[in-house]
């Protein structure tokens, strides 16, 4: 991705600092700190949690906020139980994506699944995936800036309906999320480990370490 470009990507989405595996060499992992322009609204109030994720995932699917609503098959909402303590964050759906209206299918999810099995995670139970954007860009190619900025709140509105106690995104563009005072540890996508299989033991640190980050949060409380 062009300097600019990425730049321009990052400050949509909120993000303070990026530092690239291939320039740092080290695991990637952030605590974001709050800010206002993806600060969380406060989460409701139980009776009304259910309420407020259908009326989203309506929005979702309605969606025509930017231009890839002319190009996708259907809106990617997410896919997990509505309270979770973790949150997977990709970056966009593909086009398996795009046809199931599931996020991370096909064998990026299957891959996925396998990894968090290994930390004892699954989408069906005790885990909620989502992606940024909710359309599949033409040909999956990169998210762009604007597209980020009118896809960014319903992310956060899923944020604050789950209230996860830690966040895991995959992918090579997100570093630190927005302002919210949750742990967020940064891993490879699936669908890179499945070319660079190498890399699979990085990836499997970087489980490691969200799920010692989690730990020692959940011992805090």
């Amino acid at each position: 991705m062009h300097p600019q470009r990425r730049m321009q990507y990052l400050e949509a989405i909120g993000i303070d600092l990026w530092v690239s595996r291939r320039d740092s060499g080290a695991r990637a992992a952030a605590t974001v700190a709050a800010s206002g322009s993806a600060a969380a609204p406060d989460p409701p109030p139980p009776g009304e949690t259910a309420a407020r994720w259908e009326a989203l995932r309506s929005e979702v699917l309605r969606c025509t906020r930017c231009p890839l609503h002319l190009t996708r098959t259907q809106g990617v909402f997410g896919v997990g139980p509505s309270r979770a303590d973790w949150l997977v964050i990709g970056e966009a759906p593909g086009a398996e994506e795009d046809r199931r209206g599931e996020p991370f299918v096909g064998a990026a999810g299957q891959l996925l699944d396998a990894m968090l099995r290994a930390i004892g995670l699954d989408r069906g139970t005790n885990v909620y995936i989502a992606n940024v954007l909710k359309s599949r860009p033409p040909g999956n190619r990169d998210p762009r800036p604007e597209e980020v900025a009118a896809c960014l709140p319903y992310l956060v509105r899923q944020i604050a309906l789950l209230q996860p106690k830690i966040m895991l995104a995959v992918g090579r563009m997100v570093h630190r999320f927005g302002e919210l005072n949750t742990p967020l540890v940064v891993t490879y996508h699936p669908a890179y480990l499945l070319r660079t299989p190498a890399d699979k033991r990085k990836a499997w640190e970087d489980l490691k370490f969200a799920r010692s980050v989690y730990q020692q949060r959940a011992n805090a409380q």
